[in-house]
């Protein structure tokens, strides 16, 4: 850049959202302050780092350094000495909320505004925390602020929305900054301004509510493979899971886990889907269950009539790709695991 450079303590601040040089920059040249802050936000996320070197009067040169392989977003680059952190499995809680702030004072207004509506609160005092806590979590929803010290929410809400495990997290930012627009471009869900409204922060919030009075969905699979595959699933949505590798231990546990929703393959060792069924229908206490088969046996007509008038729907694993099963098992849980049963 063959500009008008900066001086060293311009240059300390030139990488953070909305801080250009000086305020007259803005006027003769545009722009939002925002380019380089996220230049480099996307750069550390692959494990690069972006440099600068300026003088007054002659312009600046910016150097970005990528290693060959990126990292996994989140990921320490080798500039930082940390130990290796032990791999945790991420149980999520149910309504679990993520407040990601740096101001205190915002916890406490959010732990009362939020008080006796049926929320847990997380507190999270700065980004990299807030990332951390995340992963670890799998919260129902993520409240983000923009102005942070450090990694800032802009820089958050892309590391979010760039890695599997979270992307799928509704983030609402809750901010003084005014940028909607740029907000939902980064993926952000809802975007409310300080000061909080606390009519409109529930409202919000109530959307992304699950409804934890109804049981666990009662997985029913012989496979092992598969029944990790739908718990996990499952579980990133925010529902309770029980597991059970055939049809008699799922008799077993029906008194003690009071499933909502149950997901039954029809192939299975001891007691069968079909075996399965019939003894369920028997008891009074679970005639309207609902019963949704996942199954990859290839169903015959007689099949059909066993199970006709006591299954909710049948999906066959072979009709789908992994992704799409998941996709219809997520539709299929929300529309009948809320069920009212009496």
């Amino acid at each position: 850049d063959t500009g008008i450079g900066m001086t060293e303590e311009q240059m300390e601040h030139l990488f953070e959202a909305f801080a250009q040089a000086e305020a007259s920059t803005t006027r003769r040249f545009g722009g939002t302050g925002l380019g380089l802050a996220i230049t480099r936000h996307f750069c550390e996320m692959m494990g690069g780092k972006v440099l600068v070197a300026s003088e007054t009067g002659k312009g600046s040169t910016f150097t970005m350094r990528l290693p060959a392989v990126a990292t996994e977003p989140g990921q320490p680059t080798g500039d930082e000495d940390s130990a290796p952190a032990e791999t945790v499995e991420a149980t999520p809680l149910p309504n679990t909320v993520l407040v990601v702030d740096d101001d205190a004072n915002v916890h406490d207004l959010m732990q009362r505004s939020l008080a006796g509506q049926g929320f847990n609160l997380v507190r999270a005092m700065g980004g990299q925390e807030g990332l951390r806590l995340a992963k670890e979590l799998l919260p129902a929803v993520i409240t983000l602020d923009v102005m942070m010290p450090g990694m800032d929410g802009w820089a958050v809400l892309s590391a979010l929305k760039a890695d599997p495990d979270l992307a799928d997290i509704p983030v609402i930012m809750v901010t003084i900054v005014d940028q909607k627009n740029l907000g939902y471009a980064l993926g952000a869900a809802e975007y409310l301004t300080k000061p909080i409204d606390r009519g409109r922060l529930l409202s919000v919030l109530n959307k992304y509510k699950q409804d934890t009075t109804n049981g666990p969905v009662l997985v029913v699979d012989d496979d092992p493979a598969v029944r990790e595959m739908v718990r996990r699933m499952l579980q990133k949505e925010g529902w309770e899971v029980a597991l059970a590798e055939n049809g008699r231990i799922a008799l077993d546990m029906l008194d003690e886990t009071a499933p909502s929703l149950i997901l039954l393959d029809l192939m299975m060792p001891e007691m069968d889907g079909f075996e399965f069924i019939e003894e369920l229908r028997r008891d009074d206490r679970w005639k309207q269950l609902p019963v949704v088969v996942v199954t990859a046996k290839d169903i015959t007509a007689e099949d059909r009539q066993r199970l006709n008038g006591y299954v909710e729907k049948v999906v066959q694993k072979g009709s789908y790709s992994a992704e799409s099963l998941l996709t219809e098992l997520r539709g299929l849980v929300t529309a009948f695991a809320g069920k009212d049963r009496t």
